[in-house]
């Protein structure tokens, strides 16, 4: 049965290789002719300028023509990609797909539209009810709830398919991400079927149960019935026997320990990839990655921030206000920390930050580059509890009667 259509090229007085720019100049030269402001009270002016704006709205659209080219119709439900899988012979030549008509001489479309009135799909069909069945229900107007199931249907992918990533977090103490290490930790992962090699399947083949070896099932839609490829068996009416290891998933799920080595200087938050060590892939697919993301541990005397050391170092009243050297830890040697020279100058007051350059942490990225130690003083004022002591404190506060608050009060 051949399907009521349009033929937009004839309307526009185009051939059907025009060119855009010629659809252009064509319809605005109607349009001119046409236009109900040039034409006031005419109707039938008015519907041939309804026309040849339909016609243009397809043809002057790339992805509308093919569509319109392929299957002699427009709606702006089908999907595009089906008309170009059709112009490449996606749909022609398969065993029991009925022929719709095509005007337009392309491929046959794949459905039996016996009884089926397409007079709602008309011209692109906006704006348009659709057509009405004798109960009043309405069932043109939605193109793609009847056609979704060939237009836009998700089938199963077949052939390779790549493995999942895995993301796991690691816990390191604080030495071992400093110094670098070994680290150890058990993962779960998906890894290729031992039996059937990730090929999904074991054994012989049986009746496909979706189609019941036919190769082909039916869909309804309204009035319409189209016959498709039967997705589960590829429309070969046949499945092959999944692998009972597996349960035709190609692959199972295990548990692995890991040993992976920390570089030196790894971060707080660093994520290490280690390629090939995600879940394997489908049907010969190449397996993901495997992500380990760092949580390093804390340590009661060093801090990290980024590539520095932080330390706080308590000195005397003395040490502060006359000057000293004095030690203070660091993360160098391999059975702890060590302990370098630092010079106090005189006068340092509470919360002053020291640098110790080049004794951070070695850095991951810059080979031979380090850190620095940051060295916080913190001045500790002694208890004084007998009398000679005193006397000497407040002799010292008569030779240096500065006020310490005089600068915060001026502010006041």
């Amino acid at each position: 049965m051949a399907t009521q259509t349009k033929d937009y090229y004839s309307t526009l007085g185009v051939k059907k290789a025009a060119t855009a720019e010629e659809i252009r100049k064509a319809f605005r030269k109607l349009a001119r002719k046409y236009h109900p402001d040039v034409n006031p009270n005419d109707k039938r002016a008015e519907e041939k300028f309804k026309e040849i704006s339909e016609a243009n709205d397809v043809l002057s659209d790339e992805k509308k023509r093919k569509v319109y080219d392929q299957f002699g119709f427009y709606s702006d439900n089908i999907d595009p990609a089906a008309a170009e899988a059709a112009a490449r012979g996606g749909y022609g030549g398969v065993p029991g797909y009925a022929a719709g008509a095509n005007p337009r001489g392309g491929q046959e479309v794949p459905f039996d539209f016996e009884g089926f009135d397409f007079s709602g799909f008309q011209g692109g069909g906006r704006g348009r009810g659709g057509a009405q069945d004798a109960g009043g229900e309405r069932f043109g107007g939605s193109f793609r709830d009847i056609f979704g199931g060939m237009f836009s249907r998700d089938q199963k992918a077949r052939g390779p398919r790549p493995g999942t990533d895995l993301e796991y977090q690691v816990s390191v103490d604080f030495w071992s991400a400093v110094r670098g290490g070994v680290a150890r930790l058990e993962i779960q992962r998906q890894e290729t079927c031992p039996a059937c090699k990730g090929k999904l399947i074991a054994g012989g083949s049986m009746e496909c149960p979706e189609c019941h070896g036919t190769g082909q099932v039916t869909q309804m839609g309204g009035r319409m019935k189209f016959n498709i490829q039967c997705p589960r068996c590829g429309g070969t009416g046949k499945v092959q026997n999944a692998c009972a290891m597996c349960d035709g998933e190609g692959v199972v799920t295990k548990k692995e320990p890991l040993e992976f080595r920390i570089k030196a200087g790894t971060r707080d938050g660093q994520r290490i990839r280690l390629a090939g060590k995600g879940n394997a892939g489908m049907e010969g697919g190449t397996a993901g990655d495997l992500y380990l993301v760092i949580k390093v541990g804390t340590h009661p005397v060093f801090a990290r921030v980024g590539d520095d050391i932080h330390v706080t170092v308590p000195i005397t009243v003395a040490e502060a206000a006359l000057g000293a050297k004095i030690e203070v830890p660091t993360i160098d040697t391999h059975e702890g920390g060590g302990r370098t020279q630092l010079k106090i100058p005189p006068g340092t007051q509470t919360g002053q930050k020291l640098r110790l350059r080049d004794k951070g942490v070695p850095s991951a990225s810059r080979e031979g580059v380090r850190g620095d130690e940051i060295v916080e003083v913190k001045v500790v004022v002694p208890k004084v509890q007998d009398e000679r002591s005193k006397e000497i404190l407040r002799e010292l506060a008569k030779l240096n009667p500065e006020d310490p608050r005089a600068e915060l009060l001026a502010e006041v």
